[in-house]
């Protein structure tokens, strides 16, 4: 874990520092370091944290993604939560002049979630099951 830290402390660092042409955003994934979903998103509140220890409040947010994501209110085979779900943990940091760059590029941004939330119900979990989707490898195991 504290490699990891250290390594998103690291890419804050980089991506405060470096000019957005070379680098707009990254991605820190790991197959192994955290399986159970609720351990991962404790993660997520410190790195959350960490982008306010670094002064980058504003500039910088985290998205994140696991195989077993579950937004709160849902159950965990809710098809909505495989809009967040991923074949490992990640944390995506991306700057917040990427996103208001889409919402510019894409008038109706917020359109783009709802559509993807209406066509994961119509596809529903049998539907994403035959996508060939649902049973990723997980956690580096196959």
């Amino acid at each position: 874990l504290d490699a990891f830290l250290e390594q998103l402390d690291e890419e804050l660092d980089h991506l405060a520092s470096v000019d957005p042409e070379v680098t707009d955003t990254t991605l820190l994934v790991h197959p192994t370091l955290f399986p159970d979903f609720l351990d991962f998103n404790d993660l997520v509140q410190i790195a959350d944290e960490a982008v306010s220890e670094h002064e980058l409040d504003g500039v910088l947010q985290i998205a994140s993604f696991h195989p077993d994501f579950q937004f709160e209110g849902t159950e965990p085979d809710d098809i909505t939560n495989y809009t967040n779900r991923s074949p490992y943990p990640t944390l995506h940091l991306i700057r917040e002049a990427s996103i208001d760059r889409a919402v510019e590029a894409f008038p109706e941004a917020e359109m783009i979630y709802e559509r993807n939330m209406e066509t994961l119900h119509k596809l529903g979990i049998a539907g994403w099951k035959a996508l060939g989707l649902a049973e990723s490898k997980k956690h580096g195991q196959e």
